[in-house]
């Protein structure tokens, strides 16, 4: 199926379900879903992969309103329809005990995916880095104990 131009609006379908607790929400592609309202019963997109090409995938899952925080090192979109034209992007970013404002892109146009999609990679990259970087200094603490 053709993906939709950037002045064509893509509907909520059935291929884009709201996740429920006790059903799993599957990957979604952001280009898709980033020129509609973010449905409600969600606060928002939880992003699940970034490709580092510019036309590769950023896939998401919808985040379920009542979920309390961010997991570590997760990134939380959040768009609204701007006042005049086009959409303002919020990223979050979960930490281990809270999540923090992570970017900011006001009135960012209908292709606002291919905007946001450097930070989210190189963000995600960070913590990546980040989590290895403590286990392995996690191992060697444990190790020099023994």
């Amino acid at each position: 199926m053709p993906s939709p131009g950037p002045d064509q609006a893509h509907q909520h379908t059935p291929e884009t379900p709201i996740p429920s607790q006790s059903c799993p929400s599957r990957l979604l592609p952001l280009h898709r879903l980033a020129i509609q309202p973010i449905p409600s019963g969600v606060r928002g997109a939880l992003v699940q992969r970034v490709s580092a090409l510019p036309d590769g995938p950023l896939d998401v899952t919808w985040l379920p309103a009542e979920t309390p925080r961010l997991p570590l090192g997760h990134i939380r979109l959040h768009w609204e329809a701007a006042s005049l034209a086009g959409w303002n992007v919020t990223a979050h970013l979960g930490l281990a005990t809270t999540e923090v404002h992570l970017a900011s892109w006001p009135t960012a146009p209908d292709d606002w995916p291919r905007l946001v999609r450097p930070t989210l990679h190189e963000v995600l990259g960070l913590c990546a880095a980040l989590a290895v970087a403590t286990a392995a200094l996690d191992l060697s603490n444990r190790l020099a104990q023994v």
